[in-house]
């Protein structure tokens, strides 16, 4: 049976690329209704601010895409450096420790010396691959599942504002749903690093509002 190099599988977005993706569309999207001045805006300022919050959302999501795609091609081409590295070297001792620097922590810490010399010999048993690196299937669902999450966070928070009259209540609305979304999020995020999900909340949303309150405030 001809044995091949398999890199390493990786879902087409993970826990913590989802919820960062959350986390940015949210405070882009912020960062148009918090400069909104009930006091002074009328039906044409809401608008503009819509059409500003979900272009602004769209090209983002598009960039954000594309250094998805990017990343993720450069991921893949370090992995296929060091696999030329390992495979080119003729000392033992270095390419095992090439093996170890490419295994997470906890798994290089438990391995014995003769399980090393193991999967070295299995290593050096693969064929060299020829073929460059390039896009697969899973790249451009990523990067699709990037603009989406980036762009759908703009509808949550600017709804309130397409169906509420009163500009004062969507904008309670709409902040109401921004600190709920935030909330959520950092719970998932604090699930995720193995944290306590209810302070990862909150902190999440004390975190989120100063972003964007520093971002309003520099002109972002």
């Amino acid at each position: 049976m001809t044995q091949t190099l398999a890199l390493p599988f990786k879902r087409v977005l993970e826990p913590q690329e989802r919820i960062s993706e959350v986390l940015f569309g949210l405070i882009m999207v912020l960062t148009f209704t918090g400069s909104l001045s009930i006091a002074e805006a009328g039906r044409d300022d809401i608008r503009v601010m819509l059409i500003g919050a979900l272009g602004c959302n769209l090209a983002w999501g598009l960039i954000d895409a594309l250094f998805y795609l990017m990343g993720g091609l450069a991921e893949r081409g370090r992995t296929l450096a060091k696999f030329h590295a390992f495979r080119q070297t003729t000392d033992s001792a270095r390419a095992r420790q090439l093996i170890v620097e490419a295994l997470p922590d906890p798994v290089a810490a438990v391995l014995r010396p003769e399980e090393l010399a193991a999967l070295e010999q299995r290593l050096r048993a693969l064929p060299e691959p020829l073929a460059p690196v390039r896009f697969r299937p899973d790249d451009w669902r990523g990067a699709l599942g990037v603009f989406l999450l980036v762009v759908l966070c703009t509808f949550p928070v600017v709804l309130p504002f397409v169906f509420m009259e009163d500009l004062r209540l969507a904008m309670r609305a709409s902040n109401s749903v921004a600190i709920a979304i935030l909330f959520v999020a950092g719970i998932a995020y604090g699930r995720v690093v193995g944290r306590s999900p209810w302070l990862s909340g909150i902190l999440m949303v004390v975190l989120g509002l100063i972003v964007v309150g520093l971002t309003i405030a520099l002109g972002g």
